[in-house]
């Protein structure tokens, strides 16, 4: 069996914060050598926050080295790693690296092959494309927040939404140049822009304001084409269970669920035209009967059913419940030299008949400095200990 499906591909990854670290963190997980370049002086934003934070669920499996790309010694020894590697990776406003005298023009001169992927706010070309930023302002620029929420109340607060799009296209960019480089021998520059990536989620909605010129707005739990359509108060605690009904079916075996078959015939519900005027009313009888029973039990009545239903899980449900993230071994168990062991959703989401998924604790700040530095690149540890004196590795 394959263990390391990017074994002998070297990566520098320059990303931080959520959209590039989460990338390249399944580059590494996949076999490659991701070597995350960092500075002590302006650390990664995601090092900053709780140890069992989510730097050390994004960053699994990477070296990590500190070196100070304000001195020219510095900048050199990082262009003499590009040379001896395969992939860069940056997140950084649109022209950042060329300003740091890395633009892939530099880059492709120190390694013809070279493969750069780029992912900005909003692209390395256009009006907008330097302008710096963080995901919760491109989740609100793509349009979600306009939409999440209720009609009556202020838009809806989602996160940095995007952040967990972006990454995915930056792997299959990646990917597809390896590929690209595997039958050319040639390297190419991948231009990201996170904002397009969230942008398509929405082609739905926009295809509806371009044929009928209609602006959806916020509608809570409502869904135009299923009634009931909601989340129900359950048994317990702050304990809820989603319900949708679409077709004709499902409302009749929705109906003899809850053991209440003539409302199937009820003209105040009997078709969805019906029901969606009557939504109010429709979802006080399904919290009445939802209220005196468990969530799960709730789920499972309405699927044996073929009705879609679903627990609204909290934390703990996922990490100590959920018997089918469970038998797939969802969470992983790592032992980190500052935290000890803990528990951690950062796996591949998805199975390779051939690979065998290695996860390997986060580094820690400067981890890898004598290994990047002495074994790959060559340095003497007299060198070495100059360079650390002088505050270019540090």
């Amino acid at each position: 069996m394959n263990k390391k499906l990017l074994q002998g591909i070297r990566v520098v990854d320059f990303t931080w914060a959520l959209t590039g670290p989460i990338a390249t963190k399944h580059l590494s997980d996949l076999g490659a050598e991701v070597i995350k370049i960092e500075s002590r002086v302006r650390l990664d934003i995601q090092r900053t926050g709780s140890k069992f934070g989510s730097f050390n669920q994004h960053n699994t499996g990477k070296l990590a080295i500190t070196v100070n790309l304000k001195n020219p010694r510095g900048l050199e020894l990082i262009k003499q790693l590009i040379a001896r590697s395969d992939i860069v990776v940056e997140n950084f406003a649109g022209g950042a690296m060329e300003k740091m005298g890395l633009g892939y023009e530099v880059l492709k001169k120190l390694k013809p092959d070279i493969i750069m992927c780029s992912s900005c706010m909003q692209g390395q070309t256009g009006p907008f494309a330097r302008h710096p930023g963080i995901g919760f302002r491109l989740t609100a620029l793509s349009g979600f927040n306009h939409i999440t929420g209720w009609p009556d109340r202020q838009p809806g607060w989602i996160g940095a939404y995007t952040d967990f799009i972006a990454p995915r296209y930056i792997i299959l960019a990646i990917m597809a140049a390896l590929e690209y480089r595997c039958r050319t021998g040639k390297g190419q520059y991948l231009d990201l822009s996170q904002f397009e990536g969230g942008v398509q989620l929405m082609a739905p909605l926009l295809l509806d304001y371009a044929v009928n010129r209609w602006e959806v707005n916020r509608m809570g739990n409502e869904c135009p084409y299923a009634a009931p359509h909601n989340a129900y108060r359950c048994l317990g605690e702050d304990r809820w269970c989603a319900i949708s009904v679409f077709t004709d079916e499902e409302w009749k075996s929705f109906c003899r669920v809850i053991g209440n078959p003539t409302l199937f015939e009820d003209p105040r519900f009997a078709t969805l035209l019906a029901r969606k005027e009557n939504e109010e009313e429709l979802d006080k009888i399904v919290t009445e009967w939802t209220s005196s029973r468990s969530a799960e039990e709730v789920m499972n009545a309405m699927q044996a059913a073929g009705v879609p239903a679903g627990v609204l899980q909290t934390g703990e449900d996922l990490m100590e419940k959920d018997p089918q993230l469970k038998y797939r071994h969802f969470f992983y168990e790592l032992e980190h030299p500052e935290v000890g062991k803990y528990r951690t959703n950062c796996g591949a989401h998805f199975k390779l008949s051939k690979y065998e998924y290695d996860l390997v604790r986060a580094p820690l700040l400067g981890e890898h400095n004598e290994y990047v530095f002495k074994e790959i690149l060559g340095i003497s540890s007299a060198e070495y200990d100059r360079l650390v004196e002088e505050g270019v590795i540090y």
